[in-house]
């Protein structure tokens, strides 16, 4: 089936909304998966450069919360909130992201898993509720720039999984 002309219509109705990222990782697509679906894993990677995390609560399935504070360089802590809406293993992850529960500035994230041989290309498509809560993210947070860091986080992480053959 081709849904190719309902994909451009929906991608430009959100065009002014999104972020999207990639990066390719030198690791398996299942093991990619797993670093973001097990909170034994996340803990070590998730967030920018020079940013520490600390889990509250995690409950990985559609409907379950991760409830985590960001701790910044500077000392600042930043409560975060992401509920999972779609899991479709190892393809893809589908959240919503916030400060807390029922967060009004929420947005979406749709996280895909594609093997390119032995590597992962990974893509985080983010969807925010309004132009301007984008490019407050972009300009006040560095979402953009956050968001390649991160990645670069993760596949340094599981770089290191696989060359000491801890996975799984």
């Amino acid at each position: 089936m081709n849904t190719t002309g309902r994909d451009s219509e929906v991608r430009s109705a959100t065009a002014d909304r999104e972020i999207a990222i990639s990066r390719l990782i030198d690791a398996p697509r299942e093991l990619v998966f797993e670093a973001f679906t097990e909170v034994r894993h996340l803990s070590k990677w998730w967030g920018p450069e020079g940013f520490t995390t600390t889990t509250r609560s995690f409950e990985f399935r559609v409907g379950g919360e991760w409830v985590f504070v960001m701790h910044g360089p500077d000392g600042t802590d930043y409560s975060e909130w992401i509920s999972w809406i779609e899991i479709v293993p190892p393809e893809r992850i589908e959240m919503l992201h916030g400060e807390y529960r029922g967060d009004p500035n929420a947005f979406e994230s749709v996280l895909t898993f594609t093997p390119e041989g032995k590597t992962t290309r990974i893509e985080m498509l983010t969807v925010f509720a309004t132009k301007e809560l984008r490019d407050e993210a972009i300009e006040k947070h560095g979402a953009i720039e956050g968001g390649q860091q991160t990645l670069g986080n993760l596949a340094a992480y599981v770089a290191e999984v696989v060359r000491d053959g801890a996975a799984g």
